[in-house]
């Protein structure tokens, strides 16, 4: 009876050796726990509320300002004010105001949501206050932002606000599904940048591969 405890002590040592060597020398890693997610900002530093208005406003000033408005577009044949432009200056009118809409509680960091111009408006404009990304526009090569849009649907109806590499927040465009047809949706998470081209001498807000428009947003 010892003798056999006895070898299979022996047997049992080389394991419990190369079990200690292996957990010391190559630790296991278990998965961290996610980062919390960060509120969007206004300009007085208190969080987004989904329940209140605010100007999305340059974060240049003069030539280079200018609130993002509703405006009608060029060429347009739709009974209401459809398209999402920026002033040329920060001198002058202020921008309209919108209200975030996103698919939690609060509104975060690179999460998924709805813009909707916070205006009064006639019945038949209703659905002409919500932000969307409009077909291919051959002359400038791009795709305008527009109304028109969806609450909480899957189609092109989706925006995040990141952190700019600059100063303030950038927009993005994310269609929920990848049915939709956007050549400039090429980064991992299927998203494109917003940005400014000029139409018709105005300012109208773009997808872009570069120059994202940087913002900020103060409350009404």
């Amino acid at each position: 009876m010892m003798k056999c405890l006895f070898f299979l002590c022996l047997c049992l040592f080389p394991i419990l050796v190369f079990s200690s060597t292996f957990t010391s020398q190559n630790p296991i890693n278990l998965p961290s726990e996610s980062p919390l997610p960060k509120p969007v900002l206004d300009t007085n530093g208190k969080e987004l509320n989904p329940n209140l208005s605010y100007r999305i406003i340059s974060t240049y000033w003069g030539a280079l300002g200018g609130d993002v408005y509703l405006g009608k577009s060029p060429n347009s044949d739709a009974p209401c004010p459809d398209g999402v432009f920026r002033y040329n200056s920060d001198v002058g009118p202020s921008g309209t105001p919108v209200r975030f809409i996103p698919l939690s509680t609060n509104i975060f960091e690179d999460q998924l949501l709805n813009i909707q111009f916070n205006i009064p408006t006639p019945k038949l404009c209703v659905s002409y206050t919500i932000w969307k990304v409009g077909n291919i526009n051959a002359p400038l090569r791009t795709m305008l932002l527009e109304t028109g849009g969806t609450i909480g649907q899957a189609d092109s109806s989706y925006f995040k606000i990141v952190k700019s590499s600059n100063f303030g927040y950038n927009l993005l465009y994310c269609p929920i599904t990848r049915h939709f047809l956007c050549p400039f949706c090429r980064d991992d998470y299927f998203c494109a940048k917003v940005g400014v081209v000029i139409q018709n001498g105005k300012r109208r807000l773009a997808l872009v591969n570069e120059n994202p428009l940087d913002v900020l947003f103060q409350e009404v």
